[in-house]
């Protein structure tokens, strides 16, 4: 039987017009990307701004007596989270409420007006929208048939209005001088910069800085250059916590392969040890403040009655690492500990490669009669580490447990 001739294979070395080809998909993707999370992001932004409208008309029609607002928001909390899950609880309602406290309907208006008047130019909110003018469109807005029959926009249209990514505006509330908030708020759409820059900016009181200046251009010009880790990817924008916890999607992945691979191993051995560890979670989430972190294991120990909480580095132990360990412990037991349970108890693995370190976190606890148990029953910090460093061992050999 006469065979059919080989197609003729890709050379290994790319020619460079299939270099041109992979890269402009590469871009197409990067771009297509970027562009989908952005526009979720405005959506997302203007529902939580007509959330917080809502709730806020809502208090002003009912009750005026103290204390009515947070049963409110309570309220609010357990039934929307009972339909749509996480990202609705007392204190994100709240949030909500205040951010349209803070960019109230008649700013919001008068940008959408200027917007439709000017549509070739993008107006960004609280801009160029000085009280004379937003006064004047307040006005005329207040004046509309349709206004009158409805003080609601729709959501598509509310979204112009908010061109900034939702992270951004969380951090915008954070500031208490009006202001100073709008000063962010300008700059950040001037210089068209990350969450990381805008956070960066407002920790280092670069209003301030600026209003103190004699040259305050340069100033400003400075404040435009962005730092290297400054820039976000198209995977942090598409995989933001906030834009996964909107869409009601689950947040399950890891870094890295190797540290994959590592906390699945590791489940495995902590397992087989005994009937002592339960398994809980993997990467269980947590929000402190407006700042989002991942466990990377969760275990409930039997004997001990307590959580184990576990997170791994594939790096150098820091002192870092150990303050962000109590950081989960302070949050696990405020939030995850039941009554009759014991205070949660830290282990960190270091993945370092030849100097593998596990250490408990055993500060804080009540007594030393508690920690004493602690240590004895669970697995000797010297265990742990050679079984990282096995387990590190078959990973880079390619071999499985």
């Amino acid at each position: 039987m006469k065979r059919k001739p080989r197609e003729k294979a890709i050379s290994q070395t790319p020619s460079a017009e299939y270099g041109g080809l992979i890269g402009g998909i590469a871009e197409l993707l990067e771009t297509a990307r970027r562009t989908a999370a952005r526009t979720v992001n405005a959506l997302m932004t203007a529902t939580y701004w007509e959330i917080g409208r809502r709730i806020v008309e809502f208090e002003q029609k009912g009750a005026t007596r103290a204390g009515y607002g947070e049963e409110l928001l309570a309220q609010l909390a357990a039934d929307l989270s009972a339909r749509f899950g996480r990202g609705f609880s007392r204190f994100n309602l709240g949030r909500f409420r205040h951010f349209y406290l803070a960019f109230p309907a008649e700013v919001i208006r008068a940008t959408l007006s200027l917007k439709s008047a000017t549509p070739n130019r993008a107006t960004p909110l609280l801009e160029s929208v000085g009280p004379e003018i937003a006064e004047k469109y307040a006005t005329a807005s207040r004046n509309s048939a349709a206004q009158r029959k409805s003080n609601a926009l729709s959501i598509s249209n509310l979204a112009g209005a908010f061109p900034l990514p939702w992270s951004q505006y969380v951090r915008l509330l954070s500031v208490k001088s009006t202001p100073a908030r709008e000063f962010y708020h300008t700059e950040a759409l001037r210089g068209g910069w990350s969450v990381r820059q805008l956070d960066r900016q407002i920790a280092s009181q670069f209003y301030e800085r600026t209003a103190l200046s004699r040259n305050k251009n340069a100033m400003l010009r400075k404040g435009a250059v962005a730092r290297a880790g400054d820039s976000i990817s198209a995977d942090e924008e598409v995989r933001d916590p906030l834009v996964l916890e909107f869409l009601g999607l689950k947040d399950e992945y890891s870094e890295s392969d190797l540290e994959e691979a590592l906390l699945r191993h590791l489940e495995i051995f902590l397992l087989e040890l005994g009937g002592d560890f339960a398994f809980i979670g993997r990467q269980r989430r947590l929000r402190i403040g407006g700042e989002w972190y991942r466990v990377d294991l969760l275990f409930f120990h039997r004997k001990l009655r307590c959580l184990v909480v576990i997170d791994l580095k594939v790096g150098k132990f820091t002192h870092a690492d150990a303050g962000q360990m109590h950081l989960y412990l302070n949050y696990a037991r405020e939030h995850w500990t039941q009554p009759e349970e014991n205070p949660p108890v830290g282990l960190i693995l270091c993945a370092e490669k030849d100097d593998a370190i596990a250490k408990y976190a055993l500060e804080g606890l009540p007594n030393k009669v508690l920690a004493r148990e602690y240590k004895l029953t669970l697995p000797d910090e010297k265990l742990l580490a050679a079984e990282i460093e096995k387990t590190r061992e078959r990973l880079e050999q390619g071999t499985n447990r």
